[in-house]
């Protein structure tokens, strides 16, 4: 073991005792950080606006402050835009993320001093829980790649605005800096085909340890790789390479052509990040799901999601949620979002300590006749096919087809980009829909009183997912292909 290892099972020991300390006592944890906000916000324009000065406990919380998109937040966002203080938090947020919504266009998210910080916290935490459980540190020595955003601000307004994952760049600790790739110049590339080509130039020659990005993006980067060196897999050129960090996706359906394209089984930490908040993160190898993180300056509320559309869902904290039950997400937090919905929905695989997962989108789902299929079923579907039947999927994506060409019953149509095409599509698809059957009862009740006809599958071209996020203008970096939807937009362009 070397010096930086050394010092870093130290480091991480002393981190995870103070980490064990919060997620001992989450719902304390909660009403401190419950307490602290309404105080720190009771005299910006929207605690006069909300009454916060008269908010005593959660209860009167709800009252005053209704769930709102971003769209309910828009005003106010202008105000700040504009160079008002005080507006949803103390102060001036120090920058802008901005990001891609589904329904609102571009989101600027406000991220203050105190926010910043805790995203870098987490991020850190999430390593250093798996070394102090763990005690591997070779990775530590080596070179360490970050597929991201481009680290340029637009400073043209008042508040410096950029991807949270360029706005981070800018605030790693002096201890990585000297470890991380690709250089900055690289980074703010913004054409991606072109950064991944400078990307394989710097690293190609270096000894990679770590690698962190979205799953697609990155085996998009070992593809090219690959390609460029003539190897087999990555493990030839990467040796060392053993450990991924990823987050934004669920890495089950890729997790087969991701080892088998590295050549041997790597370890991983998934987390949850976004430019509201640092949700969760990854602090066991051994036990599901993801560790919420409590002491962050986020104060969660959840909605049961078959409530969530009602005119009065129900609104709970913490202490309420029940296992294996989806909720949406809703954030109050120190950077000024109020009663504020993510749009994520998530399920406790745990309550001591609070571990999620993260099941989907409130608004991303497949639903022709009531049977709202959502992302979690559908990747356990796939995943259930896939290892049954050996085959690899590179990505897919899920629409409903309500008034079917032949004039028949209405199914769902599944589009999918595999590595090898199966021998027999039809037995692949019986596999996928007896497998929804099992995960969605509204499913299976369609399916056999004959309102649905099994699914259908439209195996796509290699390369036909990034030719429609290129022309879509979202190839690489942040950026996501919704896998369900509940119309034919993307379904008609990828047939395209």
């Amino acid at each position: 073991m070397n010096i930086k290892g050394f010092f870093g099972l130290i480091y991480a020991k002393i981190i995870c005792k103070k980490i064990n300390l919060w997620k001992s006592n989450p719902i304390q944890i909660q009403q401190q950080t419950f307490n602290r906000l309404i105080a720190e916000a009771k005299n910006t324009v929207f605690g006069n606006d909300h009454h916060f000065n008269k908010i005593k406990n959660y209860n009167d919380f709800k009252k005053n402050i209704p769930i709102r998109d971003y769209e309910d937040l828009i005003p106010y966002i202008q105000r700040i835009k504009n160079g008002e203080k005080n507006v949803l938090w103390k102060g001036l947020p120090i920058y802008f993320s901005k990001t891609s919504g589904t329904t609102s266009g571009t989101k600027y998210i406000p991220n203050t001093k105190e926010s910043l910080h805790h995203q870098i916290d987490a991020a850190r935490n999430a390593i250093l829980c798996y070394v102090n459980e763990t005690k591997k540190t070779n990775f530590i020595s080596g070179k360490m790649i970050f597929l991201q955003g481009s680290p340029e601000l637009d400073n043209s307004g008042i508040i410096p605005t950029g991807r949270l994952s360029g706005i981070v760049a800018h605030h790693v600790p002096a201890y990585l800096q000297s470890n991380r790739l690709p250089s900055y110049n690289t980074n703010c590339i913004e054409d991606w085909e072109t950064k991944i080509e400078e990307i394989i130039k710097e690293t190609l020659p270096e000894k990679m340890t770590l690698i962190s990005g979205i799953p697609p993006w990155v085996q998009m980067y070992f593809d090219k790789i690959l390609e460029k060196t003539g190897k087999k897999t990555i493990q030839e050129i990467f040796p060392d390479f053993s450990l991924f960090i990823y987050g934004g996706v669920n890495f089950e359906p890729y997790r087969a052509k991701f080892e088998q394209t590295i050549g041997k089984k790597i370890d991983s930490i998934e987390t949850y990040p976004a430019s509201e908040g640092f949700i969760a993160f990854q602090d066991s190898q051994t036990h599901p799901g993801l560790l919420l993180n409590l002491n962050a300056g986020i104060f969660y509320e959840f909605i049961p999601t078959d409530e969530y559309f009602n005119e009065n869902p129900s609104r709970i904290s913490l202490k309420e949620v029940e296992l294996n039950k989806n909720y949406a997400l809703i954030l109050n937090t120190d950077a000024g979002l109020w009663g504020y919905s993510i749009g994520d929905t998530v399920k406790f695989v745990s309550i001591n300590p609070y571990r999620i997962v993260v099941s989907g989108r409130i608004k991303h789902f497949t639903s022709a006749f009531g049977e709202h299929v959502i992302a979690e079923e559908v990747d356990f579907a796939l995943q259930n096919a896939c290892n049954q039947l050996h085959i690899k999927v590179n990505e897919y994506h899920v629409a409903p087809r309500v008034n079917p060409p032949d004039g028949g019953i209405a199914y769902h149509e599944w589009f999918i980009e595999f590595t090898e095409m199966p021998q027999n599509l039809s037995v692949f698809s019986e596999v996928i829909d007896k497998s929804l059957q099992q995960k969605n009862s509204y499913y299976k009740d369609l399916r056999t009183g004959e309102m649905l006809r099994n699914i259908q599958i439209v195996p796509l071209p290699p390369g036909t997912f990034h030719n429609y996020m290129k022309n879509e203008g979202k190839l690489g970096g942040q950026n996501k292909l919704p896998r369900l939807a509940n119309d034919r937009k993307i379904a008609e362009k990828l047939k395209q």
